[in-house]
């Protein structure tokens, strides 16, 4: 297969802070990849820059062999539900919308091909019945649909998911399922960023594992090993019969067997989940 996404030497920094150094690793196209590190590891930070949002200081990133600003296929970025302002007036229909319009000129006019995209993507994700209906009215699941579907919107052909199935109901972590198999059969390459590493192991082809640098990447068994997972997390990982136990002890949190618990606190350089599901 040929390579969706290479990155060179990329390092990235906040201010004077470094966030990423010198990461390297090639993607083939249509690959689906588990990012995986501690909190401040630098995932959604790898996510901005790929997307643009972030410059990258020194290194090289390409997207089907063009740096992002070229590159002809478009990535799409759904990032993590505490950095979207939920109060801002807009309905359902206007952010999947914007997938179509992030294709060109934000004062185009949407074309019947748009629309047609659109209305497909509401139905793809179960909440065309919603399409008039205000962001900040809707429970934390059919938020997180509202934003797949602005991403599939995009017909892109790299998408990046930021903790995409912390805080949602079950309902909502099986269509994003779903997707992702959909996704897959179209060879789109697609990389999640979360802190559950049996999750990463059974349901992903690579995964990604980070900490400020490349820690380790290829296959689970490759990168699940006791000691890269101890470069990673440190004192954060202990082994209890056999099994890695992952917890991320930033605010006291305790994660389950197999996971890492998360949190969002100014100790931290990254955010953590939502609250959990409370309205349906």
């Amino acid at each position: 297969m040929t390579e969706s996404l290479e990155l060179q030497e990329v390092s990235v920094y906040y201010g004077e802070r470094l966030a990423l150094e010198s990461v390297s690793l090639s993607v083939s196209h249509g690959a689906q990849v588990a990012v995986i590190g501690p909190n401040g590891a630098g995932k959604s930070t790898l996510f901005k820059a790929m997307v643009g949002l972030i410059p990258v200081r020194s290194g090289t990133m390409l997207i089907h062999g063009r740096p992002p600003a070229e590159s002809h296929g478009p990535v799409a970025y759904v990032p993590q539900r505490e950095e979207v302002d939920w109060r801002f007036p807009v309905t359902v229909l206007d952010v999947v919308s914007m997938g179509r319009y992030g294709r060109g000129s934000w004062l185009k006019k949407l074309s019947g091909e748009d629309r047609e995209v659109i209305e497909r993507s509401l139905g793809r994700l179960g909440i065309a019945a919603l399409a008039r209906r205000p962001i900040g009215e809707l429970s934390g699941g059919q938020q997180q649909r509202v934003f797949l579907a602005r991403a599939l919107a995009q017909e892109p052909h790299v998408l990046l998911l930021d903790e995409p199935f912390t805080g949602v109901d079950i309902a909502t972590r099986e269509a994003t399922f779903e997707l992702l198999s959909d996704l897959r059969s179209r060879s789109v390459t697609v990389f999640v960023s979360t802190h559950d590493l049996d999750l990463a192991s059974e349901r992903f082809d690579q995964v990604v594992l980070l900490n400020r640098r490349l820690i380790s990447v290829g296959s689970p068994e490759q990168v699940f090993t006791e000691k890269h997972l101890q470069e990673a997390f440190g004192g954060q990982m202990v082994v209890v019969n056999g099994k890695v136990i992952v917890v991320d002890q930033c605010c006291g949190g305790h994660g389950p067997v197999g996971a890492v618990d998360s949190c969002r606190c100014d100790a931290c350089d990254e955010p953590g989940p939502a609250e959990d599901e409370k309205r349906s």
